[in-house]
């Protein structure tokens, strides 16, 4: 019977949480960005001031979840992304809410949004304030990419595409890689583990596990791009990055769950 509570609780806790993050998203579009934009006219800086205010708005969100009981998180490495700017972070993707507990831990962070999210009234707003990038810009987006991380942003891609299905096959797609090559800059590999699975792809918010959810993040050391700039060419570089990054995130996921 506790247990049924509990679960209960942490439903309408999850639609709680959710609620407030699309009006905080309103908020935000309505009355905080239109002060931004009206006392920071630059549009680099507005960009800076915009992506540190979403970072503290998700950090709020996400100690929200913690403390209403909906999830648990555990940050490992955390200095990994502390070192530099310019930084291109590959993760792994397997909730709903990845993205918010990246952005919330990184300075200055960046990330490929659907461009529906840049049409939603409850993110459109945030999307457009921070100038993320949107992925219907073609063959321009891996040179939007290396842009933003020669501007000093830290670039957040989830080269799955999707959110990982539940037997764990991981089929990346090369934007990652490409934009590696492309920029001459290393990988920091973020693995991202959840037990019991919560907000899978095909799940439904309210379909919450049995118990609650324990969220790991592990910042992992950098995986060096030089080695493969040495192929003969770019498009092979990317492949060869691509087919390492498939082993490595396989390969992770597997002792994590051994």
């Amino acid at each position: 019977m506790r247990d049924r509570l509990d679960q209960l609780w942490r439903i309408v806790g999850t639609g709680v949480c959710f609620s407030a993050f699309g009006i905080g998203g309103l908020i935000l579009r309505v009355v905080v960005f239109p002060l931004v934009r009206l006392f920071t006219p630059d549009p680099e800086k507005r960009a800076v001031r915009v992506k540190a205010i979403i970072r503290g708005t998700f950090r709020v969100f996400v100690a929200m979840m913690c403390r209403v009981g909906v999830l648990s998180i555990e940050v490992r490495g955390l200095h990994k992304l502390q070192r530099r700017e310019g930084r291109l972070i590959v993760a792994n993707h397997p909730s709903l809410v990845d993205v918010v507990f990246l952005v919330s831990l990184v300075e200055r962070a960046d990330c490929i949004v659907k461009a529906s999210l840049a049409r939603n009234p409850f993110t459109r707003g945030p999307v457009m304030a921070a100038g993320f990038i949107c992925n219907d810009t073609g063959s321009g987006l891996v040179d939007d990419c290396v842009a933003s991380l020669r501007r000093g942003n830290n670039l957040i891609i989830f080269p799955e595409g999707s959110r990982t299905p539940l037997d764990g096959v991981l089929p990346l797609q090369r934007g990652a890689a490409n934009i590696a090559v492309r920029g001459e800059v290393d990988i920091t590999p973020v693995r991202i583990r959840c037990h019991p699975p919560m907000l899978t792809k095909g799940t439904p918010w309210y379909c919450v596990p049995p118990r609650r959810g324990h969220f790991v993040i592990e910042v992992c050391d950098d995986i060096p791009v030089a080695p493969f700039l040495e192929a003969r060419s770019a498009a092979i570089a990317t492949r060869q990055l691509t087919a390492h990054l498939t082993d490595y995130f396989s390969l992770e996921i597997c002792r994590a769950a051994t």
